[in-house]
């Protein structure tokens, strides 16, 4: 039996502007364009068709995840393979309403199969400013550092990057969380902060509460990437609603690496209750079932949440990005009268 009240939320998700803070563009590689990029590319897979590659999609954790995740990586060579990528990206952010994304990009997935880090920032570059032209979707992109590779290891990445600084704003940490704890790049995040660079990690998604604080404490993190972990620590929950720092939640990915068993258990409400800056995100929306929009409505209806909660949901998206505050405040002031007609 549907809800009314519920369905208008979803509705209202659909349609309200938003910002997407946790993206990874490999992570949108959908199997039809990791083939077209194969072929184009010469580049041969272990996988048959696009059916037996999405077939695969069936994930335990975040291990799991990853290994076919680089698999598909291992397409994109040239800029043009990164320009197209992105593209595709925008097109189906455009059609959901997202009016501003803040794009995470792996470099040493990359570098280490000897692409050139130019080539990876200008491919992507070049999206971002057609989206900009083409669809007015605005973008700012985060180069980040795989926690599995060492700490010499991400400083050689930053150096590399360094020419191209004017491309990136920011700096994020992703990859295996368990084992690799955010203590272990203090010194690499410090050097990005003394360069100026916008400050982001992932923790508490499979790593536990003392990984967020770490982030906080150490890193000195302007977001905290997923942050589910957050509602077994008291402490660090009142932390969190005092300072409003973001925690960027992404729900079905929660679902399909089993953070949660079902999408009616996920805490997102709970952390809205408890007066966090949490937002929706799609995370790797070509592995796990959803771009901005699916993430919305999926988790609008598992939790029964309602309108004021979605422009919550957008507000955050807003607050917690790296825009000027005039930007931010006209983008509120959108969402705001969708939610007013909703």
């Amino acid at each position: 039996m549907t809800n009314p009240a519920v369905e208008r939320a979803v509705a209202l998700a659909r349609a309200i502007p938003k910002a997407e803070l946790h993206i990874h563009i490999e992570g949108s590689l959908e199997p039809e364009l990791i083939f077209a990029l194969a072929q184009r590319n010469g580049v041969t897979l272990p996988y048959a068709s696009v059916e037996s590659l999405r077939a695969a999609y069936a994930f335990t954790d975040l291990q799991s995840f990853l290994d076919i995740y680089y698999a598909g990586a291992s397409v994109l060579l040239k800029a043009e393979d990164f320009h197209d990528m992105a593209w595709a990206y925008f097109l189906r952010a455009k059609a959901d309403n997202v009016v501003h994304a803040e794009i995470f990009f792996d470099p040493q997935t990359h570098t280490v199969r000897g692409v050139p880090m130019a080539t990876v920032v200008e491919g992507l570059s070049s999206a971002c400013r057609q989206a900009e032209t083409e669809l007015g979707v605005s973008s700012a992109l985060i180069l980040c550092f795989l926690r599995h590779l060492s700490e010499e290891d991400a400083f050689a990445t930053l150096e590399a990057a360094l020419p191209y600084r004017e491309h990136f704003i920011g700096v994020g940490l992703d990859s295996s969380e368990l084992g690799h704890p955010p203590e272990k790049f203090e010194r690499v995040f410090a050097r990005c902060r003394a360069l100026g660079l916008r400050l982001v990690a992932h923790a508490g998604e499979e790593g536990p509460p003392d990984y967020m604080w770490q982030a906080i404490d150490l890193l000195k993190v302007q977001r905290i990437d997923h942050g589910v972990a957050c509602l077994q620590d008291p402490l660090l929950v009142a932390e969190l609603a005092h300072t409003r720092l973001p925690l960027t939640v992404c729900p079905l990915s929660n679902l399909k690496l089993c953070v949660v068993r079902d999408l009616r258990e996920h805490p997102l409400k709970t952390m809205l209750d408890a007066g966090l800056c949490a937002t929706v995100n799609s995370d790797d929306p070509a592995y796990f079932g959803g771009y901005m929009n699916a993430n919305f409505e999926q988790t609008v209806q598992a939790l029964g949440l309602s309108c004021a909660d979605v422009l919550i949901l957008a507000h955050n998206s807003f607050e917690a990005s790296f825009v000027d505050a005039a930007q931010r405040q006209r983008w509120m002031a959108l969402a705001s009268r969708a939610a007013a007609t909703a």
